[in-house]
């Protein structure tokens, strides 16, 4: 993509998926992404992170990069954040969208009855009809145990489906013969189903953010590797992909980086905003979990 030195320098909302893309999916942070994430920031780009992570998952991205203003997308959009020091918790709910999740849940669990469901409802408050396996959820998520009637009773700004058995394709089978219309959902990496209200996606989000700070979508850039991060690369005016990520991706791309094991986050960062390659350099990792 061509275009301008001034271009580059006015201030940019910069958006920014977490898993496989700022961290490794061990959740390790690579010091080249740490240093490069940093100069933009100083030099007046908003830095938004944009995941499927809950809240308290995204606030630890937020804490490791030491972001203190401006806004998080997280929860696939369902949930935006406004970012502030002042503030008790230093940030606040700017935005949040929920549904009745009674009649997806109902298709679901008799499409995969074996699988783990888990509900968010409007104050963040998370509910699930069994433990996930250890790692899956950030260590700061709690979760509270409860029968599964009980979970089509909630309001929920996300549902997850969780198959612990089976393969890859048998999960895409089952989810592809739900046929479900009055939600917006997508398939994780490891037998997992994210699903938002209607036409909620982290481009909704952003489009919020976006007008809240004044970013023009010109100055819009974004990037992701997975496929709920469709609609976000497709609403960016300039659209990183991660190396490792799906081809329904890569043909969304204003460019296909590096892979997140070889910093291609920072590479692709460096590269658009005409930045010191010298930042690429950086030798080590830091973990963003306690």
């Amino acid at each position: 993509m061509t275009h301008t030195l001034g271009d580059t320098l006015t201030p940019h909302l910069i958006a920014l998926d977490v898993d496989g893309t700022i961290v490794g999916y061990d959740g390790s942070l690579s010091e080249s992404v740490r240093q490069v994430l940093d100069r933009l920031a100083e030099e007046g780009h908003h830095l938004v992170i944009s995941t499927g992570r809950a809240l308290p998952g995204a606030l630890e991205v937020v804490h490791a990069l030491d972001l203190k203003h401006g806004f998080v997308v997280c929860s696939n959009g369902s949930v935006v954040v406004r970012l502030d020091p002042e503030l008790p918790l230093g940030w606040e709910l700017h935005h949040v969208v929920s549904f009745d999740p009674k009649d997806a849940l109902e298709q679901m669990h008799a499409a995969l009855p074996t699988a783990l469901f888990l509900v968010e409802d409007p104050d963040l408050h998370r509910w699930a009809s069994g433990a996930f396996p250890v790692g899956e959820l950030a260590e700061s998520d709690t979760l509270d145990i409860v029968d599964f009637d009980e979970l089509l009773t909630k309001r929920a700004t996300r549902i997850v489906m969780r198959e612990v058995n089976g393969t890859a394709e048998e999960f895409a089978a089952a989810v592809d013969s739900l046929g479900l219309h009055e939600v917006s959902y997508s398939v994780g990496w490891s037998n997992w189903l994210d699903i938002a209200p209607d036409g909620v996606s982290k481009a909704s989000g952003l489009e919020i953010v976006a007008d809240e700070l004044g970013i023009e979508h010109a100055h819009t850039v974004g990037a992701g590797d997975g496929l709920n991060d469709l609609e976000m690369i497709e609403w960016v005016e300039h659209g990183i992909v991660m190396g490792q990520s799906k081809d329904e991706l890569k043909v969304l791309a204003s460019v296909v980086t590096d892979s997140v094991a070889d910093d291609g986050l920072a590479v692709a960062l460096v590269d658009y905003f005409g930045m010191d390659t010298a930042l690429l350099e950086a030798e080590g990792t830091t973990s963003t979990r306690p």
